[in-house]
């Protein structure tokens, strides 16, 4: 006798599987800590550029363990990697501009 095994066993096995695997992806949430650092505020351009880019990734806390020595090369560097390795939102007319106000607030173009 050549009996064939019944497929339902096995089709609800797989639904009972998916099911459970989608109610846990569904039920998954972060809640973030509230931002202790800002910006600091400036009437640059790039200060509106660098709160509506920079700050979605990251706090404003990083620039503060940047070196306030930092030159203009090293801002510059640090948007473009921003940019190309880790895929930040920024548009590249918008880069000089960012990288003039972090270099102006956080850097060695700082007033004195």
């Amino acid at each position: 006798m050549n009996r064939r095994p019944s497929v339902a066993p096995i089709a609800c096995a797989l639904a009972l599987c998916i099911g459970a695997a989608g109610a846990r992806a569904a039920e998954r949430t972060i809640t973030l800590p509230p931002d202790g650092v800002q910006l600091k505020a400036n009437t640059l351009p790039g200060y509106e550029k660098a709160q509506a880019n920079c700050m979605t990734c990251h706090s404003a806390e990083y620039m503060l363990y940047q070196p306030p020595s930092a030159p203009r090369p090293y801002w510059e560097a640090m948007v473009k990697r921003m940019k190309q390795v880790f895929n930040g939102p920024i548009n590249e007319e918008d880069m000089p501009l960012i990288v003039d106000y972090l270099v102006k607030t956080y850097g060695n173009e700082q007033p004195r």
